[in-house]
């Protein structure tokens, strides 16, 4: 009996920090099965946290392969510091346009939805072009407070073809200082 007894307080501690670090987060980074992890406004709803996008005007999922039934990491921030709080298994849900399910969950996601174009029809929009997923924690935390890395995570930044500036011109400092005077 006494070693059930930290299993089960320990589990329940994991999933009360999911849901109160995912409740006050306003972003989750999320990793699919494919492509690097990419930061999601999103909604904690009915024990998931729940993500509407892949449609004009929402958050791209596209090249996460966030199916139905694939698995997925979720990181959530501390909203106090900032920095990694948890960090846990998740199952992908896609749900269907008009199910109890998806109106529900829709309906969550609009009262969050910031700066809607269409807040009147936004419901509509993305029934007919935009894709609502639930990603409910699967198992135990991959990390937690007590339980972090010792090596670095943080991301390789991804290839683009901006770049920076140039050095300033070494007479740009005096130019600025004579300003002032």
């Amino acid at each position: 009996m006494t070693d059930a007894a930290p299993v089960a307080s320990g589990a329940l501690f994991e999933r009360a920090l999911i849901e109160e670090a995912a409740k006050k987060s306003a972003l989750v980074w999320v990793r699919g099965p494919q492509g690097p992890a990419r930061a999601l406004w999103h909604v904690w709803h009915d024990g998931a946290v729940c993500l509407v996008g892949d449609g004009p005007g929402e958050q791209p999922l596209d090249g996460l392969g966030l199916a139905d039934g694939a698995s997925a990491t979720v990181s959530v921030r501390s909203k106090d510091k900032g920095g990694r709080l948890v960090v846990f298994p998740a199952r992908v849900t896609v749900l269907e346009p008009g199910t109890e399910a998806w109106t529900a969950t829709a309906e969550e996601l609009r009262g969050k939805r910031l700066n809607a174009p269409d807040f009147g029809a936004v419901l509509e929009r993305w029934a007919a072009r935009c894709r609502v997923l639930r990603l409910v924690p699967e198992g135990a935390a991959l990390q937690r407070p007590g339980a972090m890395p010792d090596a670095a995570t943080a991301a390789v930044p991804p290839p683009t073809p901006a770049t920076t500036r140039r050095p300033a011109p070494a007479a740009l400092p005096r130019l600025l200082l004579r300003r002032r005077r």
